[in-house]
């Protein structure tokens, strides 16, 4: 038969009360123990009585153990107060984005039965003020344009005369090449022409006509006998 549930509530008897204390006590630091030695974990126990006297039980050094939970237990105090912190940022992000997006419906045009006469004339203020800081930026942006355009048009204009410098050079180049190329070619058919010349010249003997003397055939003389 096994043993009934026990309530969990304080024992009013007090021989009852410290019984259970012991034995309890005893079974907590039994525990501990072995919780300390099977997974090589870092324990300490501290246990006060009702009558004020203490128990403890540590697997190591006890001062150091309190003094590596107080260590610890700071630190998760600044972990929770940063994640605390990190929380009121990201609410107040979220309000700010809430804003922003209600102002910018607004400026939109839409959701506007709400506003009065003094909120609709304020929002128009805003508007004028951003149309006017909107062609602000524009006329800049154009101006710079404009004058990058320039700029580019008078290294273009540069660029051109110097080019036509240089085509004028090159024309003028040609011109001296095709002028000594003509002189070369005229004295060359000089020089032709005169060694043609005096190869084929003939002195007025050649033309001399030829006196040929045509010599009478002799008569042979057969003497009778």
């Amino acid at each position: 038969m096994g043993r009934g549930k026990i309530v969990i509530k304080k024992i009013d008897n007090m021989t009852s009360r410290q019984v259970t204390f012991s034995k309890r006590r005893t079974g907590l630091f039994k525990k501990a123990k072995e919780l300390a030695i099977l997974c090589d974990a870092e324990i300490g126990l501290i246990i006060f009585s009702d009558t004020g006297r203490l128990y403890e039980f540590s697997s190591s050094n006890m001062k150091s153990l309190i003094e590596k939970y107080s260590k610890a237990k700071e630190e998760n105090h600044l972990i929770v107060f940063a994640a605390s912190d990190v929380k009121k940022e990201a609410a107040s992000l979220r309000q700010q984005f809430h804003n922003l997006q209600q102002n910018h419906r607004k400026m939109m045009g839409e959701e506007l039965s709400g506003l009065s006469v003094a909120d609709l004339q304020n929002l128009q203020n805003q508007l004028e003020s951003s149309l006017r800081g909107v062609i602000m930026r524009k006329e800049q942006l154009l101006f710079q344009e404009i004058q990058e355009l320039d700029r580019k048009g008078r290294l273009i204009g540069q660029e051109n005369m110097e080019l036509y410098k240089k085509v004028n050079l090159m024309r003028q180049e040609n011109e001296q090449l095709h002028k000594k190329i003509y002189e070369t070619r005229a004295e060359d058919d000089t020089d032709r022409a005169s060694s043609v010349r005096h190869s084929f010249s003939v002195t007025d003997e050649t033309y001399m006509p030829i006196q040929l003397q045509l010599s009478q055939p002799q008569t042979e003389c057969h003497n009778s006998g």
